[in-house]
């Protein structure tokens, strides 16, 4: 049997292996289909960070990331890297691919490191729902979006697109969601034995 301490490493090999999958996979159609580029932007973020981010979520490092900065910081790097001029860079340039995919990455690991860390209280599920709010707003602007976003040379048009809209409201809203709801059940248990032995020192 794995001992416990040996879930750090576990989690951050494991991490890796789903970025090494996301990043070295051969695309399924060229020009890339959006859908394709959508499942390794979420494979990256809502699967590979908050896997590497349980190591560091322990360290020292942790405990100088405020969660609402690290939500701001992955906001702005979604919705960047979803700009048309932006996601067209990405989809036709390995350069400006490794960029986008780097700076998810990080972005993630930073919200994942934040809310992780185990002296933090309703901070990190608040942040969590955060995240999961603008990646559902975005999701859903995809799919009911009436025309084409992006350029249809480099990606697959209007249906594609709302094909990666499902893949981020189907997978990734719901792992930052559940995430924060584990993260209030954890709070809460914690403070129960605590609240108990105050009612106890008050009482009769």
């Amino acid at each position: 049997m794995t001992r416990p301490a040996a879930l750090p490493s576990l989690c951050l090999a494991a991490g890796l292996a789903v970025c090494a999958l996301a990043w070295i996979t051969p695309p399924v159609a060229w020009p890339w289909s959006f859908a394709d580029h959508m499942a390794r932007h979420i494979a990256v973020v809502a699967i590979a960070a908050p896997l590497v981010a349980v190591p560091l979520a322990v360290s020292r490092f942790a405990r100088h990331v405020s969660p609402m900065v690290a939500v701001i910081v992955e906001f702005v790097a979604v919705w960047g890297w979803h700009l048309p001029a932006a996601h067209a860079a990405a989809q036709t340039s390995l350069l400006w691919f490794a960029l986008e995919q780097a700076s998810y990455l990080g972005a993630g690991v930073l919200v994942w490191v934040a809310v992780l860390r185990p002296t933090l209280s309703l901070a990190g599920p608040v942040g969590l729902l955060l995240t999961s709010m603008h990646m559902t707003l975005l999701g859903a602007l995809l799919i009911f979006g009436t025309r084409a976003i992006y350029p249809s040379e480099i990606c697959g048009g209007a249906a594609d697109q709302q094909v990666g809209g499902m893949i981020m409201l189907a997978v990734g809203t719901p792992i930052y969601l559940i995430a924060g709801l584990v993260l209030v059940a954890r709070d809460l248990l914690s403070d129960t034995p605590r609240l108990r032995r105050s009612r106890e020192g008050v009482g009769p």
